[in-house]
């Protein structure tokens, strides 16, 4: 049961009661902004609390145990704290939600924090977003561990992997000389490279409205007139300028092949290439094929 400080008991206890909610938003970058459904600006806890442009809650849920209830705030971009471009580029996601109950005569005073969450999808749709709280009960239901596959689960170039990402045109840097669609950019200032050199890698954003971003790369051309043209798995969600600068790296497939074939780097496989797949379990002895116990990879 959640215990209010005695003020604040004391103020809900006469019946007649001067409340509203507050909502307190602090972004993975350390970036704070506030909120209240109160008519006029608050001041509590170290932080200043927004009217009218802030957050409106739906219905929230409460449960036992350790399900994961959730609940949606909604608002506009009337605030310039909160802006599209900063939704679009993913400012918000995973940030830090705190619900005050506060007496708004007496802010300073007489305030409760009543939950913590974390927010999770955020939609926009014409002038207005909504975005999902969750609890954090949430992250019991994240994988944890590694799980037996045929393919590599280490990132390429991390301590797991250990591949020299330095070595020549693994990574690269470049300029975004023209954006062609919500999904394909084309890239300048890249060296000589074959088709396909960046399939399955990233492009990172160093600098421009999507600084700091990093997104998968599903296909590469090769090198014309000095530019390359990328195919994103994901549309851009905002649109950046020409000029630019971004870094691009190689990917991988995280097949035992590739690692050893590409990457001389198969002592460091993180993955069970010996381990038949799902299709082995369903297959059926034929004169077409060999069941001799043999490995799969020499």
């Amino acid at each position: 049961m959640k215990r209010l400080p005695e003020a604040l008991a004391a103020h809900v206890a006469t019946g007649e009661t001067t409340l509203c909610r507050a909502w307190r938003v602090t972004c993975r970058d350390g970036f704070r902004l506030g909120f209240t459904e109160h008519d006029q600006k608050l001041t509590f806890d170290g932080t200043q609390f927004e009217p009218g442009t802030g957050f409106a809650a739906t219905e929230a849920s409460a449960a036992s145990g350790l399900a994961a209830p959730g609940a949606e705030v909604r608002g506009g971009f009337s605030s310039d704290a909160i802006t599209e471009a900063d939704l679009a580029a993913g400012r918000y996601d995973g940030a830090r939600v705190e619900l005050f109950l506060v007496n708004w005569q007496a802010a300073q005073e007489q305030h409760a924090l009543m939950s913590v969450q974390e927010m999770g999808e955020v939609s926009r749709a014409g002038p207005g977003f909504s975005a999902e709280l969750r609890s954090f009960a949430h992250r019991l239901q994240q994988p944890e561990g590694r799980i037996y596959n045929r393919r590599c689960d280490a990132d390429l170039g991390d301590g797991r992997c250990r591949v020299d990402m330095g070595a020549a045109n693994r990574r690269v840097t470049g300029t975004i000389a023209e954006v062609l669609s919500a999904d394909r950019l084309t890239v300048s200032g890249l060296p000589a490279l074959t088709d396909g050199h960046f399939r399955l890698g990233h492009l990172r954003f160093d600098e421009g409205l999507l600084s700091g971003k990093r997104l998968a790369i599903e296909e590469s051309g090769a090198a014309a007139d000095d530019l390359v043209t990328l195919r994103l798995w994901l549309p851009l969600e905002a649109r950046p300028n020409p000029g630019d600068a971004v870094t691009l790296t190689v990917g991988c497939d995280k097949s035992f092949s590739t690692c050893r074939a590409k990457f001389a780097n198969q002592l460091n496989f993180r993955g069970f290439p010996h381990m038949p797949g799902s299709d082995f379990a369903y297959s059926y002895v034929s004169g077409d094929s060999t069941h001799d116990g043999g490995v799969l990879y020499d």
